[in-house]
């Protein structure tokens, strides 16, 4: 029998975790719980249930690890540190600022029970975090830069939606390739938000709307776009779905440092993902890390990790001797 897994929240999350599931044999799909009606929800394996949330609590023995994929703005608060009382957990948790309360309610809640609980894995925070801090321990004199892009950001996309007059909307976090481009020359260039990142929108407007208006909501809207420089584009619902209907993503991670007596030599370490799909790839750090939830676990541990806490051998599927043999 392999790691026996739940997933909670069947989005365009859930459903690459479900896929990604197939691609680990050592672990298997044992539920899908959602706050959808059960019976109406139709997912990819044969044979698996489909639960009500209100179900899950009722499940504890039965799921080894639960991954939760649900929004951070009001999902993952709540519901990672409710699940932690029944099973270990793994979320991708984004909102950086609350992080910090967010693993101490989870941690609260993990230790109680004796869980483990992982929270904020994905790639920003997740993969991108462990590289910024590789980099910085490797080269303490130097600086850090991270772009995204160029990719939709959905979190953009869906504010746009929220304007009145808007039917659908994508919009495209994209890096300045000049500022990329001064960064890893090793110019160590100072950078203001606006030089490091342009917003591109492709919005679907409702018959009638006004659109000069809708555009101006867009690029003054604060916390969103109006620190960047901000292009609008009007297209039709076909074009959208036709040229805009993934969900693409990527970025780059880069230090530059210098060592030396005089710190007279430099360096770059870059980091970088080209995405297809920004939700398939997230799930797929989401699969790895409830591996190591797992296994943390059984060893004993308890309590709210990140993925900076974690040794990268507890993520793979294979045994020590044979990483040493193939990776090392």
């Amino acid at each position: 029998m392999g790691i026996r897994v739940g997933i909670l929240g069947y989005g365009n999350m859930g459903k690459g975790v479900e896929c990604a599931i197939r691609q680990n044999p050592d672990l298997e799909l044992t539920a899908v719980f959602t706050r959808r009606n059960p019976a109406e929800l139709k997912i990819l394996t044969e044979g698996v249930k489909v639960c009500s949330v209100a179900e899950a609590p009722g499940m504890k023995g039965e799921i080894d690890v639960m991954i939760l994929c649900g929004g951070s703005a009001t999902d993952l608060p709540v519901q990672t540190p409710e699940m932690a009382k029944y099973f270990n957990v793994v979320d991708s948790f984004d909102t950086h600022a609350r992080i910090p309360e967010h693993f101490d309610a989870v941690d609260q809640s993990a230790r109680e029970s004796g869980h483990v609980g992982i929270i904020s894995v994905g790639w920003d925070p997740g993969m991108f975090s462990l590289n910024r801090l590789y980099a910085n321990v490797i080269l303490p004199e130097g600086k850090d830069y991270t772009f995204w892009g160029k990719g939709v950001s959905q979190g953009h996309s869906d504010a746009i939606r929220r304007i009145a007059g808007v039917k659908d909307a994508r919009q495209y976090t994209i890096p300045v390739s000049s500022a990329l481009e001064a960064v890893r020359s090793g110019a160590n260039p100072e950078l203001s938000t606006r030089q490091k990142h342009t917003r591109e929108c492709y919005v679907v407007a409702e018959p009638g709307a006004d659109l000069k208006r809708i555009e101006e909501e867009i690029v003054h809207m604060p916390n969103y776009f109006a620190d960047y420089d901000t292009t609008v584009h009007f297209i039709s619902e076909e074009e959208l779905l036709r040229e805009h209907g993934g969900i693409p993503h990527g970025g780059f991670v880069i230090r530059s440092g210098k060592t030396g007596w005089n710190t007279e030599n430099s360096h770059i370490i870059e980091y970088s993902l080209k995405l297809d799909s920004n939700p398939e790839f997230t799930s797929s750090v989401l699969v790895a890390y409830a591996r190591a939830a797992y296994r943390l676990n059984q060893e004993g541990h308890k309590g709210c990790k990140s993925v900076l806490d974690i040794a990268p051998a507890y993520l793979s599927a294979k045994d020590g001797a044979e990483l040493r043999r193939s990776l090392l």
